[in-house]
């Protein structure tokens, strides 16, 4: 299949069995959205379907189905929660809208237990593995984590998801999730997954909102380790981002550090606030879909009139079930 082309398509779900991960029902859609970002439960749906039962809080897997030229795809779009139905009825005609959450919903819902903490010297995707076995869906993992530097001890009202994600920014590894429901551990995206420009590979709409964010750019930054903290802040009267350009003090705080060899805190301080000061460039942009390209991976940009000329980190993306998949996307450049 050639995606940046155009194809016929075509959009069902079916129910999954949360035990052996496979289909049994199949629904009829006609409608929705399917929402992806970095962090959180990561993936979100709307779902407008027929004859869909009411009362039942069951796993579905969206797929598109697409034809081009003789070829043909068959792409699973989202795998995840749905629930709270509603109805719609005009006449003799229903339309059921299905909220669904991603197969992290699970692990965001169980608390852990009081006084739990993972040890300093834990392998941590072993640990995201043991958080995240009350999510129906497989983990996988295709290398060897790093182990954690301190331990971490887990807070009040904390869920086996919020400790993922303390463990992820511990050892720099980010999910990923599939269109199946596949939940990979790996490390964060280094090399472009795939490239769009006007001659090779043209898939983005003509309408594109590039803007530079510096707003929430810290000018005083603290970082925690264990006992020891330190603070740097940016004082200087050449620095448009400092408190006395800016007229006020924004904050920002770690308590998960990641040191270089032999850097003290307060090094880290200061060269954590420097990183934290970069202004970003991101940009905003609908194009045809892409079944590979998820969010947290990276992507090659040439487009030099519009300003998108380089690598791009993808933040975000909405992807409507629709005519082609249009998919709108946020990205960074990295």
């Amino acid at each position: 299949m050639k995606w940046n082309n155009g194809y016929s398509a075509s959009y069902y779900a079916y129910i999954i069995d949360p035990v052996s991960w496979r289909e049994k029902e199949r629904i009829e859609i006609t409608g929705g959205s399917i929402s992806r970002s970095e962090d959180g439960l990561r993936e979100s749906a709307d779902i407008e379907c027929k004859a869909y039962e009411h009362g039942k809080e069951q796993y579905i897997r969206v797929y598109l189905d697409a034809w081009q030229n003789g070829a043909a795809s068959h792409e699973p779009l989202f795998t995840g929660l749905a629930t709270s139905p509603s109805r719609d009825i005009d006449g003799y005609f229903e339309k059921n809208t299905l909220e669904c959450y991603s197969v992290l919903k699970a692990a965001d819902d169980v608390l852990l237990d009081r006084g739990y903490y993972v040890p300093a010297g834990t392998d941590g995707s072993t640990v995201i593995r043991e958080l995240l076995s009350c999510c129906p869906a497989p983990v996988i993992t295709n290398s060897t984590s790093p182990s954690l530097q301190s331990s971490i001890i887990a807070e009040d009202g904390e869920t086996h998801l919020s400790m993922t994600e303390k463990v992820l920014a511990a050892i720099d590894w980010r999910i990923r999730i599939y269109g199946d429901g596949t939940i990979e551990l790996c490390e964060k995206a280094s090399v472009d997954i795939t490239g769009f420009d006007p001659i090779e590979q043209d898939v983005l709409e003509p309408t594109i909102t590039v803007k530079y964010d510096w707003y929430s750019c810290p000018n005083v930054f603290r970082a925690v380790h264990e006992e020891l903290s330190a603070v740097a802040r940016d004082d200087s009267p050449d620095s448009p981002l400092s408190t006395i350009r800016r007229g006020r003090e924004v904050w920002s705080e770690e308590t998960s550090c990641t040191f270089n060899t032999g850097e003290s805190i307060s090094e880290y301080a200061v060269r954590r606030l420097r990183e934290l000061q970069q202004i970003k460039l991101t940009a905003e942009y609908d194009r045809r879909f892409h079944p590979d390209v998820l969010v947290g991976d990276l992507i090659r940009l040439h487009y030099p009139v519009q300003g998108l000329d380089g690598l791009f980190r993808i933040k975000s993306q909405n992807v409507e079930l629709g005519y082609n998949a249009k998919t709108t996307e946020e990205v960074e450049a990295v």
